[in-house]
């Protein structure tokens, strides 16, 4: 291994992109004679911050290791000049940013990238566009489509995380940039402040579309995003999914089960497995998911629940094993990682790592879990019921009113981007299964150990009285003491029930099939746990309100009470599939 080298320092070098737009960057160089490959990360969080925002890697380290690192604020954010809007400038921006790294005295030509979240998706953009100097990424915790799975889901908006990311990281922490170019006043300052520290207040504003506080030029694109709630051209112009078979570079794909891109980070690996467009690319792909929430150093607790001291990225050297696939695929190194498992995974429950030779697992077999009950299975004292018996005759539907103006409050899970008012992770499920909103649907006590790994849907047949409204899912595990740790869970919108198709209201009364992608986890359940599917109809605020009107989305300012009915007979078996993997 080189090094361990000292290190010079250059701040704010000037990179110029195509438009004329000038960027600018901090740069680490090991001392050393001669060329060495580089490490870029493109982030709008602070170039100046940007050691501590990088998914377990810092920019000394990595030049000590003997790699040139190049910290750059993307254009509009923080020292960059231009205008700031989200994922479209990454693209030309990402190419250019790559190559005038590459064209560096102190640069070999090989060029990675680095980093979590939206500097992940600086990443995908980057190998989007095709930048030949680009040689391998390590994207964490990021997306593969910036529609489904980031903005919106299920056909639901990410209120939670995009109003909290558009005010908090958006906008006020970048308020001297937004200033300098908009004149701004502290007046204006106060008022953004004020937003933020009530986001309360601005998850329920109504309508939506016309929440006032990031108006004009502050955020435009979080009005835009409401303005797309389908899958159309402004999302598809930045999409990765659109792309994976384009793209020719090797990534290490890491996420956690409790992260808000999950689904994504997951898509990118199996896609790219499948589609890459070299055989270097397709073999390069490496995953790894840990019991994380998002974030950049992942650690062993996960909301209250701590999974134990080897759970975290730093137990498991994350940072190392990135300068390890940076070694053979930037230094040509023949280090053993062309020939290690690509999959790592983190199973709950047993709270050990295992290493796959593929996602999903073939040996997993999937079985369905069928919905049950007397007709009553409102609340955990319900007499709802979870088994792999299909259900036979006709047992009498359950039965709830979904109240868009008391919706079911959110309690963990995947989660982004301000604690306070949404912590993420894992919680105990009983203060939401104890409302007569919630179905709850549970095994008896198992007995034996079982693991679920790998994706998990719900499959629900249901009617409502309103012209539109959600369906939610969430997979729990239930401890022997009634402790019921929360697993995974998803939405969907009546209307976006066919996916890939246009939005169709359903007709009120009328029994729909619908599918609800919980995403995926791994997890043990052990010996006199139970497994536990909870059906309802709102996750607020991660989820905004279906106002259950049919109207455009963001516009209304009423709301209708819906009567929910779920069905489980012989006809409309509803169920979760789970991935059930044998055990010796």
């Amino acid at each position: 291994m080189p090094g361990p080298y000292s290190v010079k320092f250059d701040y704010n070098v000037a990179i110029m992109m195509r438009d004329g737009t000038t960027t600018f960057a901090d740069v680490f160089k090991p001392d050393v004679s001669g060329s060495v490959p580089a490490l870029l990360q493109r982030t709008p969080y602070n170039k100046s911050a940007g050691m501590n925002r990088t998914g377990t890697l810092d920019a000394i380290t990595a030049a000590m290791h003997g790699y040139a690192v190049v910290i750059q604020d993307v254009r509009g954010r923080y020292a960059s000049d231009g205008v700031f809007y989200t994922f479209v400038n990454e693209i030309d921006d990402g190419f250019d940013s790559v190559e005038w790294v590459a064209s560096q005295s102190w640069c070999n030509g090989k060029v990675g990238m680095y980093g979590v979240s939206y500097v992940g998706a600086t990443q995908w953009l980057a190998a989007k566009s095709g930048a030949p100097s680009l040689a391998a990424i390590v994207p964490g915790v990021t997306a593969s489509d910036y529609h489904e799975g980031w903005a919106w889901q299920g056909g639901a908006f990410e209120l939670g995380f995009n109003l909290s990311w558009s005010m908090g990281a958006l906008t006020e922490a970048n308020w001297g940039n937004l200033s300098r170019r908009l004149h701004l006043t502290d007046d204006d300052r106060e008022r953004v402040i004020k937003a933020k520290d009530n986001l309360n207040e601005g998850f329920l504003h109504l309508p939506m579309s016309e929440m006032p506080h990031l108006k004009g030029e502050l955020a435009p694109y979080y009005y835009d995003w409401l303005a797309h709630p389908e899958n159309d051209e402004y999302w598809k112009a930045v999409s990765i999914e659109e792309s994976h078979s384009n793209i020719s570079v090797p990534a290490y794909n890491f996420g956690g089960w409790h992260d808000i891109f999950l689904g994504g980070t997951i898509r990118n690996f199996t896609r790219m497995q499948e589609l890459g467009a070299t055989n270097e690319a397709r073999r390069g792909q490496r995953l790894t998911i840990g019991p994380w929430v998002h974030g950049g150093s992942p650690p062993s607790v996960s909301g209250e629940h701590n999974f134990g001291t080897r759970a975290a990225g730093a137990s498991i050297d994350l940072a190392g094993e990135m300068l390890r696939y940076y070694d053979h695929w930037l230094r040509d190194e023949d280090n053993g990682v062309a020939d290690e498992q690509p999959v790592r995974i983190f199973v709950e429950g047993e709270n050990v790592w295992r290493y796959e030779d593929e996602w999903p697992l073939s040996r997993a077999e999937t079985v369905n879990y069928y919905l049950h009950s007397r007709g009553n299975a409102n609340t955990l004292n319900g007499n709802g019921a979870l088994s792999t018996a299909a259900p036979s005759g006709g047992e009498s539907p359950d039965v709830y009113a979904y109240n868009p103006l008391l919706p079911v409050p959110t309690l963990g899970g995947g989660l982004c981007c301000d604690p306070a008012f949404m912590a993420s992770g894992v919680y105990d499920q009983r203060p939401v299964e104890g409302r007569e909103d919630v179905l709850v649907y549970s095994t008896l006590p198992l007995e034996a150990d079982m693991e679920v790994t790998g994706p998990i849907t719900v499959t629900l047949f249901a009617s409502s009285s309103a012209h539109d409204t959600d369906f939610t899912g969430k997979l729990v595990d239930v401890h022997p003491d009634g402790y019921a740790r929360n697993l995974t869970d998803g939405i969907i919108r009546a209307r976006y029930r066919n996916p890939n198709q246009p939005s169709s209201l359903p007709q009120p009364g009328q029994v729909y099939e619908y599918t609800i992608d919980l995403w995926a986890n791994s997890n043990l359940f052990l010996k006199g746990h139970q497994i536990r599917l909870e059906i309802s109809s709102s996750n607020f605020p991660r989820f905004d309100r279906n106002t259950n009107t049919g109207e455009e989305i963001g516009s209304d300012t009423e709301f209708v009470s819906a009567l929910q009915h779920v069905f489980h007979t012989d006809e409309y078996p509803s169920h979760v599939k789970l991935p059930v993997v044998p055990r010796e």
